[in-house]
């Protein structure tokens, strides 16, 4: 399990788009300015997302690293993610605790998640 200093748990729910990214664009930056250890972004009730939302999390990707954890992706995230072959690149995870827990030396991406890939 891992121990750090700091975590941020992020929890997003309905709709992911250019109406209402702008929140979770502002988390993830502060986060990475502020270079906390570990940024979660809970996306089980996503139920929406656009390429406004795709934007945000890879620029979040860029940023911060092997900092960001993306967790429990919705079908609808699922799709997107496999469509646009983001699910090798971006940090998925199945849970919450297992984005935690993951070593932040572990290569990120389908390889270094605890993904079947």
């Amino acid at each position: 399990m891992w121990h750090g200093r700091e975590a941020l748990l992020v929890a997003i729910t309905g709709d992911l788009d250019l109406d209402n990214v702008a929140p979770l664009d502002e988390t993830l930056r502060k986060a990475a300015e502020d270079g906390v250890a570990r940024v979660v972004v809970d996306l089980s009730a996503v139920t929406f997302a656009d390429s406004a939302a795709v934007n945000v999390l890879l620029q979040a990707h860029t940023a911060l690293g092997p900092a960001l954890r993306l967790a429990t992706p919705s079908a609808v995230l699922e799709r997107l993610f496999t469509l646009t072959g983001l699910d090798t690149v971006l940090p998925l995870h199945d849970s919450v605790t297992k984005a935690l827990d993951a070593e932040p030396s572990a290569p990120l991406g389908t390889d270094g998640g605890d993904r079947e890939g």
